[in-house]
């Protein structure tokens, strides 16, 4: 019987597979949230970032979050699969 496409290796995703998948979403969402925090600084003083830097300081910062974002995904697909 042919497996499933959604299904590598039986059916288990890494932690590293998953983090290649979900890197460029995660750090669109660290550059979004940067921007946005970068906005509410100004509060106190300081400059805010632009655009194309909160893009560039969240390359390096979306690695660390890709990996914790691919270990809790990983966590709901075993807690689903029971």
């Amino acid at each position: 019987m042919r497996q499933p496409s959604n299904q590598v290796n039986g059916g288990s995703w890494s932690v590293r597979k998953l983090a290649v998948v979900l890197y460029p979403f995660t750090a669109a969402a660290v550059a979004v949230n940067l921007f946005m925090l970068s906005l509410m600084w100004q509060f106190v003083g300081l400059p805010a970032f632009s655009p194309v830097q909160s893009l560039i300081y969240a390359v390096p910062i979306g690695v660390p979050a890709t990996y914790f974002v691919a270990r809790w995904v990983r966590s709901l697909m075993d807690e689903a699969d029971g």
